[in-house]
């Protein structure tokens, strides 16, 4: 009960406001015309997410072939398709602010209560799921077998790691969100939800499902602080958590 009145408390007037303004955009004269806005975000979500699912790939590395190589090569790859692609949309087509799609910073410590409860709701979900086997098999990317091997490389990963969340949090609670409301209204937060949940199909299957959670509800905090900034740190602070809770179980840490 407590997690509805705070959805309702926090969210409810934001949601008005983005189903006025895409009701007002649909019975518009521009409304009734074929929208190539939403024509391009979807292609370009499309063709971003196909770039990134097969050109990540190892064997396109032009940096290396050991491991930090192919990561840090997986994390440029994502950067290309989740920043510089939507970037160059945004002010080559749409002719508009990148700081409008999510990346403003006035204001985007507003929402720090429902980021406090997300962490807190999270915290022990992260360490309970760190026991599962599948878990401690996939984090952290960055493998090693030893505490000889938790040296500099790894924390050289993490940091890249967290600029690739960055990257995602801009390109789906960003560009595809904030691409989408004028059209869509809230329902555009369902819609940015369809593809980030697939791109975790190759994750564990609990972490899948989570992201749908996660999707919708960063979503709406996106919509209600106009930023993307809070989710990027809470998705920062979950992943992180994984991995040393992941290497802290194996006996890697601590």
């Amino acid at each position: 009960m407590f997690l509805f009145a705070l959805a309702r408390r926090w969210f409810g007037s934001t949601a008005i406001e983005v189903e006025a303004n895409a009701r007002r955009f649909r019975e518009s004269e521009a409304g009734q015309r074929p929208d190539a806005k939403t024509i391009w975000v979807f292609l370009t979500c499309a063709v971003a997410l196909t770039i990134q699912n097969y050109f990540s790939l190892p064997c396109y590395s032009p940096i290396g072939t050991d491991q930090l190589s192919c990561l840090l090569w997986w994390v440029v790859v994502a950067v290309f398709c989740y920043v510089v692609m939507p970037v160059a949309v945004i002010t080559l087509v749409f002719r508009e602010r990148v700081r409008d799609y999510g990346l403003k910073l006035q204001g985007f410590t507003a929402g720090w209560p429902i980021y406090l409860v997300f962490v807190a709701f999270m915290v022990p979900l992260v360490w309970a799921f760190s026991a599962e086997s599948h878990f401690r098999a996939t984090y952290p990317f960055y493998r090693v077998t030893s505490p000889d091997e938790v040296t500099s490389e790894l924390w050289k990963w993490e940091l890249a790691y967290a600029c690739q969340f960055v990257a995602l949090e801009f390109f789906f609670r960003g560009f595809v969100l904030h691409g989408l409301k004028h059209r869509f209204g809230v329902y555009a937060v369902f819609a940015m939800t369809v593809p980030y949940c697939m791109i975790h199909f190759l994750k564990p299957m609990p972490e899948c499902f989570a992201s749908i959670v996660a999707g919708i509800a960063l979503g709406f905090m996106s919509l209600k602080t106009r930023s993307v900034w809070l989710g990027a740190a809470l998705h920062i602070s979950v992943a992180w958590g994984m991995d040393f809770a992941s290497l802290y179980r194996r006996g890697l840490i601590g």
